[in-house]
């Protein structure tokens, strides 16, 4: 008897996407790992502190803009005390956003007060809890911080306002006082415990097992701020969803300090499409966020990078672009197209492009090529990009006509269009 593979229609993607999205047999036959999910975006805080990023007033407005009407669950809008102009900034997202806003704080007096004064949802108290950090940057004992802690979360709380507090650099931070700390901080009533790996030394395993602990000691939601300095912010932050956190931070194309933080654009397509969870963010404006991002931080968008590089959806290799060309899930993930996030396939003429590449191309530019003429012009496609030209349209177009391939005549097209 044939084995048929099983299939799990989903059809929350029907209002962007109207093909019907199919979870095959093996790795995606199980997505139940994740029920829910929120995403924190820390583009205009975290983000903006990669190293030569400034976002002005203009950009945090557009950015927060557009962040608002894609629906992403909190926007970290700035750290209010920095400066005038920030808390000016952040004062003004806040009145002209829908969703949850957030406002940085360290535990200080003076930036709790900036941050309940600019009239954000929810204020975001920190703290330092590793030895290192407590030594020599703070230059404070684990007391110290504990009380400070506990004193900023009360102050927020008795404001009436939503607060988050973050035990900062929580995975270098020796576990018995990381509990004890966010135990502490949990008995003055905080909506939420971000566990923060400032320094992206976590690995999915160790987060998960660690979010599992830190769930089972407080009542507070959990959030994640995962890093990137091995290639694991993205990884991580999806392992804390899978061990019980409903939250987790993320940036616009992965920005941030130093590697920078986990992407929005990766953890949410990795959320909606290998998860099968709702989001509710509008995943067709992924792509257009991606390009004001990387136009107002100056830091340009890898061509290989995830969901929003040029090559995401981009093939050249004879084989792939002839199975694509039949059908787009013999080598694209299949519940990720990029009619989902805003983007547009491309079939990359150049060395490794096959004919069916070719003919589709020329088709498409409206010739008419035998299977002759076909070869011929892939023979001298292959010989260019092997030189390392970048093989154009116009590229195609020359070749073409040295060939002496014909056009389709027009009243034809008409006809066949007809």
């Amino acid at each position: 008897m044939e084995v048929q593979c099983p299939i799990t229609w989903t059809w929350r993607t029907l209002r962007r996407d109207p093909r019907r999205v199919e979870f095959f047999q093996g790795t995606l036959e199980t997505t139940s790992e994740i029920e829910t999910v929120r995403v924190f975006d820390t583009t205009l805080r975290d983000g903006e502190q990669s190293p030569r990023t400034s976002f002005s007033y203009e950009d945090k407005r557009e950015i927060a803009t557009v962040l608002d009407e894609m629906g992403t669950h909190v926007i970290e809008a700035g750290f209010p005390v920095n400066s005038e102009a920030e808390f000016e900034a952040v004062r003004d997202i806040a009145s002209a956003s829908e969703t949850t806003t957030c406002g940085l704080a360290r535990v200080v007096d003076k930036d709790v007060e900036a941050a309940l004064d600019s009239g954000v949802d929810l204020v975001h108290v920190f703290v330092s809890t590793s030895d290192v950090q407590l030594q020599d940057s703070m230059h404070a004992s684990r007391e110290e911080a504990t009380e400070r802690a506990v004193e900023s979360v009360r102050r927020v709380k008795e404001a009436g306002v939503e607060c988050m507090f973050s035990p900062m650099d929580a995975t270098r931070t020796e576990k018995a006082f990381l509990f004890e700390i966010i135990e502490a901080v949990s008995g003055e009533g905080v909506d939420w415990i971000n566990i923060p790996d400032t320094c992206g030394v976590c690995t999915p395993t160790r987060m998960a097992s660690l979010i599992g602990e830190i769930v089972d000691r407080t009542d507070a939601r959990i959030d994640v701020h995962t890093h990137d300095d091995f290639g694991l912010a993205s990884a991580n932050a999806l392992a804390g969803f899978e061990a019980g956190a409903a939250q987790a931070q993320v940036s616009v194309n992965g920005i941030g300090e130093r590697a920078g933080n986990a992407a929005y654009e990766e953890v949410v397509m990795a959320v909606e499409s290998l998860y099968g969870i709702d989001t509710g963010i509008d995943t067709t404006r992924i792509t257009e966020l991606s390009r004001i991002v990387e136009a107002a931080s100056d830091i340009p968008v890898p061509q290989n990078k995830p969901v929003v590089g040029r090559n995401a959806f981009s093939h050249e290799s004879g084989i792939h672009a002839a199975g694509v060309i039949e059908n787009s899930d013999t080598f694209e993930p299949g519940v990720m197209t990029p009619e989902m996030v805003g983007a547009s396939r491309e079939f990359v003429l150049g060395k490794h492009t096959g004919t069916h590449s070719v003919r589709k191309r020329l088709s498409d530019a409206g010739y008419d090529p035998t299977d002759t003429q076909v070869r011929e012009v892939t023979r001298r496609v292959k010989d260019y990009g092997a030189e390392k030209q970048r093989v154009t349209m116009e590229t195609l177009e020359r070749f073409a006509e040295e060939v002496g391939v014909d056009r389709v005549d027009e009243d034809e097209e008409e006809e066949v269009r007809a």
